[in-house]
């Protein structure tokens, strides 16, 4: 036997006893280690169940038998099952006494708007609040109201294309009776020759049934201001009463050309035969029937839209 297969033998068996040495360990800890040899190489292979996984299955296996020993295993079946289907019992109402509801709609057109007139009658109710002193009005009064022979359209003149007034603090007029300052069409009084006497055509038309064009037509045209029938915030106050409001649609419900036109018919002081002053007049008195054709229609671009 020659030296070097000598060695060769001796570095084998000490490889052998170290791999011997290892798989007893390994074995402690619970795990396998196979070695295979071959000539001039040595191949590893290993199958092992680790130490955490031994400890891992026992716990398990001890839960389980906890588990058992609660009953929580029974329940945990209980629960999986299906529920039972649940039974609807439809109710069946119980006939009643009360009338039947009925639309309007299914009603006679002759019936529909007796209903509707009625209710529009009694729905108009206009609130004015007391001042210091008492609203009164006179045949004089009366006689100085206006009037005008064409329609004003409304929400036209000072509006743009979208129905959007156009202010302008430059160019534009400032209105005594709603005190903006717009580019419409105001009205100028050949009397005093004021501001109070630059009224545009809505507020013009609304408060006191006159057209501003005819006013401006008109060189003997005076202002409400100066005719003593001004109802705006500014000259009610001064007057004693308080501000009326937005009560133009309520008015001509009721069936008055303006607001002017309701305040002072409805305000009058009458004379007795005995020359003393009566009562103020509190009924209302509309100068013709909301069914009437002598009503005028307002023109507005909204209904010429709709």
């Amino acid at each position: 036997m020659s030296q070097t297969q000598s060695v060769k033998m001796g570095t084998r068996r000490r490889r052998s006893e170290e791999e011997e040495n290892s798989s007893s360990s390994d074995s402690e800890h619970g795990s396998i280690t196979k070695t295979t040899i071959s000539e001039g190489d040595t191949v590893v292979v290993s199958s092992s169940s680790s130490h955490y996984e031994h400890i891992r299955e026992q716990r398990i296996k001890e839960n389980a038998e906890r588990m058992q020993k609660l009953g929580l295993l029974n329940l945990a079946l209980k629960l999986k099952k299906t529920p039972t289907p649940r039974t609807y019992v439809r109710k069946i109402a119980s006939p009643t006494t009360q009338p039947e509801r009925r639309s309007s709609r299914s009603m006679p057109r002759s019936m529909r708007q007796h209903n509707s007139s009625s209710k529009g009658k009694r729905e108009v109710r206009i609130y004015i609040a007391e001042g210091t002193k008492p609203e009164v009005y006179t045949e004089e009064h009366e006689k100085l109201l206006g009037d005008c022979e064409t329609d004003w359209e409304l929400y036209v003149d000072g509006y743009d294309e979208d129905g959007d007034r156009i202010y302008d603090p430059t160019k534009g007029d400032k209105c005594h009776q709603c005190r903006l300052i717009t580019v419409s069409q105001t009205t100028s009084c050949n009397k005093c020759e004021l501001p109070q006497g630059m009224i545009c055509g809505d507020c013009l038309y609304t408060r006191y049934g006159e057209n501003v064009t005819e006013a401006d037509f008109n060189l003997k045209w005076t202002c409400p201001a100066c005719r003593e029938i001004c109802n705006c915030t500014i000259c009610r106050r001064r007057n004693g009463w308080m501000p009326t409001g937005n009560i133009y649609d309520k008015v001509r419900k009721l069936g008055f050309k303006s607001v002017a036109h309701y305040l002072i018919k409805t305000r009058r002081l009458e004379k007795n035969t005995e020359g003393s002053d009566s009562e103020i007049v509190a009924q209302e008195t509309p100068e013709a029937s909301p069914d009437s054709t002598l009503i005028r229609s307002v023109r507005t671009r909204r209904a010429s839209r709709s």
